[in-house]
């Protein structure tokens, strides 16, 4: 019998590209995906996509979606305490371990390694290699055919401009020289709609662009973009 596993979803590309390689590799049964959602406002923190969405991810990845809230604003102890209630409840349903889609920020892999240790609880991490893979990595999530949106810039890194636009090749290309490619030191996030992870495309269209606490996010709506 397969280890049950649960992968940490933040809607965007690298949490969906971490559960096609868990699946392809069929070492694991993903059985489930987190999400920590802002109570006050219904979205996943950071990349500000609306829950409505990511439920609709999960559909259409065939998996039930856990979703963990959290109040806003949220400290760092809250957050610690809403996760803690969460590896009671996986461990409870059989779950062995969590993934990550994280790439190489090694800082951020500690932390994780640290929340879970003596949890029962093993922390996963699929796609992870070093800054000089992403050029790769990038490349082959769109040859393979995923799809997302830019939800979020960091005007800070990159232009402004590039908020709502698609992940693609001419957009890799236009990327500010130094900036990652899959964005993982924070200079974008994405919302991946499509890709060999789900079995149908989640309908979405790119609404206004609302700057907020130093970001710039696009307001993904539900629904086809009209013709």
């Amino acid at each position: 019998m397969r280890p049950k596993v649960l992968l940490s979803w933040s809607s965007g590309k690298d949490s969906a590209w971490a559960l096609h390689v868990l699946r392809q590799r069929g070492e694991v049964e993903i059985v489930g995906l987190v999400t920590t959602l802002n109570e006050a406002f219904g979205r996943v923190a950071m990349h500000g996509v609306r829950a409505e969405l990511v439920r609709a991810q999960a559909e259409a990845a065939g998996l039930p979606l856990w979703a963990v809230p959290l109040p806003w604003p949220c400290s760092n102890d809250q957050y610690e305490s809403r996760m803690r209630g969460l590896v009671e409840r996986a461990r409870a349903a059989g779950v062995s371990g969590l993934a990550f889609g994280d790439l190489f920020l090694a800082d951020v892999r500690a932390y994780r390694e640290r929340q879970l240790a003596g949890s029962g609880i093993e922390p996963l991490f699929p796609l992870w290699g070093s800054p000089a893979d992403t050029p790769a990595l990038a490349r082959e999530m769109i040859g393979a055919g995923l799809r997302a949106t830019l939800s979020c810039v960091d005007p800070k890194q990159l232009t402004r401009q590039l908020v709502g636009r698609e992940f693609d090749a001419r957009l890799l290309a236009e990327l500010t020289p130094g900036a990652d490619p899959c964005g993982e030191n924070g200079e974008f996030h994405t919302f991946c709609y499509a890709g060999p992870m789900f079995d149908r495309p989640i309908p979405m269209r790119v609404g206004d662009t609302i700057e907020r606490d130093g970001f710039c996010f696009a307001d993904l709506l539900p629904g086809a973009a009209p013709e």
